[in-house]
């Protein structure tokens, strides 16, 4: 994260929707038993959100069932049209993951930015938090998101990117780097949907060459070799899924023509 030097692991984890599963105890346990494997690999940014129903909470059930473990980066995000209610929202978060403090809370897609940015720099300022950033979807508000980019400090900013949805790498990818700003990157396989339409499918050209085994892998790593990113954070409920989606940031990385020709590979598929 160029703003303080921490440093994370390229491939984190997020929650929407598979870890919004109450209090049903197979698919929770479904849960610690991913969390549990994501720790053992390294661990890195766990994600989630107020607006993601009972993620919160299984987060936080899941770090208490595995004793909190070390190798967390906490990652939420305050989604809330008042400013009033966002300082609130943010301690119910906080006791939803029974952890002390978050180490990166967003403006969860710019909702009334104006009024949460500066709750958070202030948490950063009195220690309270270590990093600021702001979060959008689905190619949603790109220039609103650009602005904003442009007018403040912020220390991560997350955003939808992958082989197929690459409008980021116009402006915001270049704009990230130019100020230093690290860049945690969802929907990395559109919610499942480039694994499902790709199942079957010859990798592509190089896959081998830099320790590609899947479609999974391959996404993951397109992504994760463009210089502006940090992290990457898919979802799973699957252990094996988990630790095949960790390993993508393993061994070598494509270069710029590798990854045109796996853009291309895609685009003809």
């Amino acid at each position: 994260i160029p703003s303080t030097g921490a440093e994370i692991p390229a491939v984190g984890l997020g929650t929407w929707i598979t870890f919004n599963v109450g209090s049903d105890p197979a698919l929770r346990a479904e849960c610690v038993a991913v969390m549990e494997a994501f720790f053992a690999a390294g661990g890195g940014v766990i994600d989630s959100s107020p607006m993601y129903g009972s993620s919160q909470p299984v987060v936080g059930h899941g770090l208490q069932a595995l004793g909190h473990p070390q190798g967390l980066y906490a990652a939420d995000k305050v989604w809330t049209s008042s400013g009033e209610e966002g300082p609130s929202q943010i301690a119910r978060s906080r006791a939803h993951w029974t952890v002390p403090r978050f180490d990166l809370l967003q403006v969860h897609n710019l909702r009334a930015w104006e009024a949460h940015l500066p709750t958070l720099q202030e948490m950063k300022a009195d220690g309270r938090l270590r990093h600021v950033g702001i979060t959008t979807s689905h190619g949603r508000r790109h220039d609103a998101f650009e602005q904003v980019m442009r007018g403040h400090d912020l220390d991560c900013v997350q955003l939808t990117y992958n082989i197929v949805d690459r409008a980021a790498e116009a402006r915001l990818l270049p704009l990230a780097q130019d100020r230093g700003m690290a860049v945690i990157v969802n929907r990395p396989f559109r919610q499942g949907a480039l694994i499902r339409q790709l199942a079957g499918a010859p990798l592509p050209p190089g896959a081998a060459e830099v320790g590609a085994g899947s479609w999974a892998q391959v996404l993951l790593k397109f992504i994760l070799s463009h210089p502006a990113v940090t992290v990457a954070i898919p979802a799973t409920r699957v252990v094996d899924h988990l630790r095949e989606n960790k390993q993508a940031a393993l061994g070598a990385m494509p270069d710029a023509a590798m990854r045109a020709r796996w853009a291309a590979h895609v685009a003809e598929l």
